[in-house]
């Protein structure tokens, strides 16, 4: 059963209660004071388990996944991280940067600081 949270509306304390999702969701405590509802932000986390040197496995779990163009671009900004805490530099971000500069006549990319 979800957690919901009240809040009281003069003294500002917060209680937590336990409520089926078919369930009024109002609190009224013993001195007959409603309760406001505090509406939280879900919690929710990427699954961040994909190998960073695998861009197979990178395209596998993403084919399938719900969410935004953003939401993609974050994982693969947290992979791209990961591979330059483990080496010290990003491999695929180095390929791209070259791939750019061979295309543009040798012109860097604007992020290329190199």
């Amino acid at each position: 059963m979800p957690l919901y949270t009240y809040e009281h509306p003069e003294t500002g304390e917060t209680i937590d209660l336990i409520q089926g999702m078919n369930e009024d969701h109002v609190f009224i405590d013993e001195k007959s004071v409603k309760w406001k509802r505090v509406w939280n932000i879900p919690q929710a986390k990427i699954d961040s388990s994909t190998d960073p040197f695998d861009n197979k496995s990178f395209i596998e779990k993403t084919s399938n996944q719900k969410g935004s163009y953003g939401d993609l671009i974050d994982q693969s900004r947290e992979l791209s991280q990961k591979r330059k805490d483990k080496l010290g530099y990003d491999p695929v971000r180095q390929k791209y940067f070259k791939e750019y500069s061979k295309k543009r006549n040798g012109i860097k990319h604007h992020l290329d600081r190199d």
